[in-house]
């Protein structure tokens, strides 16, 4: 319902996943990590097959996923302590 705003979006996306200083294949496995991430099914599907077509194989797709994994179960243990902070505060004894 937006075709301008639409076309633009195209035309940056087909910029962002061009060769660059990356491979288009890089950015595709970059893309499939971080669409594991944001846990996106839609982008999952459509940059594992980009990726793919510009020549990534299933092992290189599967340490992406890897990298997203450690990277989501990294955040889980970075912020552990917050809670671990909180433990603290509350058996310190309090003045």
């Amino acid at each position: 319902l937006a075709p301008e705003i639409e076309a633009a979006f195209e035309e940056f996306s087909h910029k962002v996943f061009a060769d660059g200083a990356l491979s288009a294949k890089m950015k595709q496995l970059i893309a499939v990590a971080a669409a594991h991430i944001t846990q996106c099914p839609y982008c999952i599907r459509g940059h594992t097959k980009a990726a793919l077509r510009r020549g990534a194989t299933q092992q290189e797709l599967m340490e992406a996923i890897w990298v997203a994994a450690e990277m989501r179960a990294g955040g889980a243990y970075a912020h552990s302590t917050v809670s671990l902070a909180a433990m603290t505060e509350e058996i310190e004894p309090h003045p």
